[in-house]
């Protein structure tokens, strides 16, 4: 909420009046971190435990307002080197005189100092909490608090404490059982707290291990996440069943989400349903606190400290988590050392990479870069899909449950030898299924202008098989289902009294082992090359040129023999030429001025969906992440890539930004050190985004009919690529965009919002080239 500068005289954080928009999210820095790096080689110290000694914002170290140190580089085996920094006549920068100990945080000083700050962010926030609750008191089951463990959600916890009446609400903490050993020190203080206030504290875990969870699901990554469902989400929901006694029920997390963490969560709201969870309300209480306040605040209340953070972590979560690397990584391998190695060990028997040593995958970041199971050694497809004379032909191999279960969600089956006839809604399906004399595999046969014409139900379709096949029963789809429809009775699948929802169908493609375990299809056993441009992705000068002379610029450039075919491949990718002719698009596109955003956000719509090497930037980038040059390298080697590829499409991107695609529509930039990152796209016109949404169904079997999540969610199943993901739009943007153009265009599209539906429905007799169709009607600068 307020700004923060370093208080001299304490050594503390010292608060002000003026609002922050942005934190650098200090923290303390204790006597363990400091010899952890070594810090005692340069300064002298007691060795206590109690007090911090002084400030860290990220890997920057200051003491009693003085930068002391600046930590660069290191990996999980390797410490990071300690810069000393120098002042203006070339000294090296000391925190006391030579000799002199560092002082202590002179802890009930710096309290005392920011009291009346505290007690107005305090009572603002136990004013807010106690809102929410008289406003939703009547009207669910239960209020529960989130807790991890971490410093956000202590003060979280004291905070709904302060708020609310004794037996109003529950904590739960989420034992993902990867958790740091310190924080199961602090949980048990926390239940002992509870219990000694009469609070009722549960605890929420899976039934697998996590040892079993990564050999039978492979070790979670960056985009395969399954952790959180499997370990975190699931759990939760079954123990918050098991407390209210019913499998439908409607309650309201507290939770520890703050704006400052993150970009992603600064787009956060207080109050929010069914985002974190469907069907339940989230309430973030402390959105808008900073990490100086939380501290401020843990002081202040005498708060359990979770010891991880004296020991140098900067967050408390899982070990070995995907989303960690660099210093922290380092800190928790020194850390707990024998818990690291267990999952290091799991992570080197994945290794299906021969030509990667297993430290190189660990340190590098190759285990936590995949995107499938294609290179997870031992991994067997079990799920394949062809197109033959016109019939769908899904090849199932060993599957783990039988998927006469799992078609019971679609609807009841009628079976006469090999023939089945599904009733699902109002439809009559036909399909065949031919059962082989191995592995109890078979093969599924389906009529593909049936998956065509009703993309909705093929796409249901195939998971239902995906689901058999793959099944590990991590119980993620038994806690989506609100009707108890799905149990496992003894390891075996039962599906009764389903009520034909598919709630249970939209956890990622279908099934999270699948979606981490599932091989894609190769040409000749390799992978195929994302290097479309070689070293020659367009240049300005080529795309004002072709724009100025059209046909004629193909006909006749000064372009090299080489140049030529990738600048081609890049215009026939963007739709702008057929053959050596020059489309209507490409008409429409000078018209509304070429190097305009509307018209590069059209061309960049079109590469997306056309050009694997574009489409992959947009699928493995974040907007507003920094990704240093050799985690680029490593995210493309795991996919395959040769080294010179691998430079090429580097290179590319930021050729790229350094022409219109970068400097107007701003598509990415490339740091002075040589990082690269993917930012929010300038879009003035919104018929852009009604363009990338048309492209978006068509590239998903035409499927018209989705909700906002499904445009949010990167993990769901699909060809197409949202124009949210594409151009880095928030939930609330999105739904801006929709909302406007249904008001507009509601020939082309229906949005709607309400409390628990969003629906938002295409034109059946509409189609991309129908929207290119406005541009041509005048208006060219909405």
């Amino acid at each position: 909420m307020y700004s923060y500068t370093y208080d001299n005289e304490t050594g503390g954080l010292l608060l002000n009046s003026s609002p922050t928009d942005y934190s650098k999210e200090p923290r303390p820095v204790y006597a363990a971190e400091l010899d952890l790096f070594g810090f005692d080689k340069y300064w002298n110290y007691e060795k206590q435990s109690d007090v911090p000694y002084m400030w860290a914002e990220s890997n920057r170290y200051w003491y009693r307002g003085k930068l002391v140190a600046i930590l660069q580089g290191g990996d999980v085996y390797s410490a990071p080197k300690i810069n000393i920094p120098h002042d203006k006549n070339g000294n090296k920068i000391e925190p006391e005189l030579e000799g002199v100990k560092l002082r202590p945080v002179d802890i009930e000083a710096m309290i005392e100092a920011n009291r009346d700050i505290l007690e107005i962010i305090e009572q603002t926030t136990v004013k807010r909490i106690l809102e929410v609750y008289e406003k939703y008191k009547n009207r669910l089951d239960l209020f529960h608090v989130a807790y991890s463990g971490g410093k956000d959600s202590s003060v979280l916890l004291d905070l709904v404490k302060k708020a609310l009446p004794k037996g109003s609400f529950v904590v739960v903490f989420g034992d993902t059982g990867m958790e740091f050993p310190d924080t199961y020190e602090l949980i048990e203080n926390i239940e002992k707290e509870c219990k000694d206030e009469n609070i009722s504290f549960y605890t929420a875990s899976s039934h697998l291990t996590p040892e079993e969870s990564w050999r039978v699901l492979g070790p979670p990554s960056r985009t395969l996440r399954w952790c959180c469902s499997v370990h975190k989400s699931a759990p939760q929901t079954l123990k918050l069943r098991e407390i209210t006694g019913k499998s439908d029920y409607t309650g309201l997390a507290f939770v520890g989400v703050r704006a400052h963490e993150s970009s992603t969560r600064s787009k956060y709201e207080y109050e929010n349903y069914g985002k974190k969870q469907k069907g339940q309300y989230s309430h973030n209480s402390i959105l808008e606190w900073t990490s100086a306040e939380i501290w401020l605040y843990i002081y202040s209340n005498n708060l359990f400290i979770n010891e991880a953070y004296k020991k140098g972590s900067s967050r408390v979560g899982c070990i070995c988590c995907p989303m960690g690397g660099g210093k922290a990584s380092f800190v928790e391998h020194k850390n707990y050392k024998s818990e690291t190695i267990s999952y290091h060990t799991a992570i080197k028997r994945s290794n299906g990479r021969p030509e990667i040593p297993d430290d190189d995958y660990i340190v590098k970041g190759g285990w936590n870069a995949r995107l499938n199971g294609l290179y997870l050694t031992n991994n067997e497809q079990k799920y394949s899909e062809t197109i033959k004379n016109g019939r769908l032909n899904i090849k199932i191999s060993s599957p783990l449950t039988d998927w006469k279960e799992w078609i019971k969600v679609l609807g009841d089956i009628v079976q006469d030898g090999d023939n089945y006839t599904l009733f699902f809604n109002d439809l009559i399906i036909y399909f065949s299924c031919k059962y082989s004399s191995i592995g109890n595999g078979y093969t599924i046969e389906i009529e593909e202008h049936i998956i065509n014409k009703l993309p909705s139900f093929g796409k249901l379709f195939k998971y239902t098989f995906r689901k058999s096949a793959y099944c590990t029963q991590c119980k993620t789809c038994v806690a989506i289902c609100k009707h108890n429809a799905i149990t496992f009775d003894k390891e075996k699948l039962r599906v009764e009294g389903c009520k034909h929802c598919y709630d249970c169908y939209s956890v990622a493609k279908g099934c999270l082992a699948y979606q981490s375990l599932n091989i894609p299809s190769t040409e000749g056993g390799k992978m195929k090359s994302l290097n479309t441009f070689s070293n020659h992705a367009p240049k300005e000068e080529w795309l004002h040129d072709f724009f100025l002379r059209k046909t004629d610029f193909l006909r006749n450039n000064s372009l090299g023999s080489v140049q030529k075919p990738f600048f081609k491949r890049f215009l026939r990718d963007s739709a702008l030429i057929e053959g050596n002719e020059t489309t209507p698009f490409t008409d429409i596109c000078k018209k509304l001025n070429w190097n305009s955003d509307t018209s590069l956000g059209l061309i960049y719509l079109n590469l997306v969906s056309n050009n694997p090497q574009i489409a992959w930037y947009v699928r493995n980038m974040e907007i507003d992440n920094i990704y240093k040059r050799n985690e680029i390298k490593d995210l493309l080697i795991i996919t395959g890539q040769t080294k010179n590829n691998v430079s090429s499409i580097i290179n590319a991107f930021g050729r790229l930004t350094n022409n219109s695609f970068g400097k107007i529509l701003r598509f990415g930039y490339v740091t002075e050190d040589g990082d690269l990152s993917r930012t929010k796209s300038r879009i003035s016109d919104s018929r852009v985004v009604l363009y990338g949404l048309f492209i978006f169904a068509e590239k998903c079997n035409n499927y018209k009919q989705f909700n906002l999540s499904t445009l949010m969610n990167n993990g769901i199943e699909r060809d197409g690529i949202s124009p949210s993901r594409i151009f880095g739009l928030s939930n609330d943007e999105m739904k801006s965009y929709l909302t406007g153009l249904s008001a507009k265009y509601p020939d082309f599209i229906i949005a709607s919002f309400t409390h628990d539906l969003e629906k938002i429905t295409l034109a059946e007799d509409k189609s991309s080239n129908d929207v290119l169709d406005l541009f041509k009607e005048g208006n060219y600068n909405e």
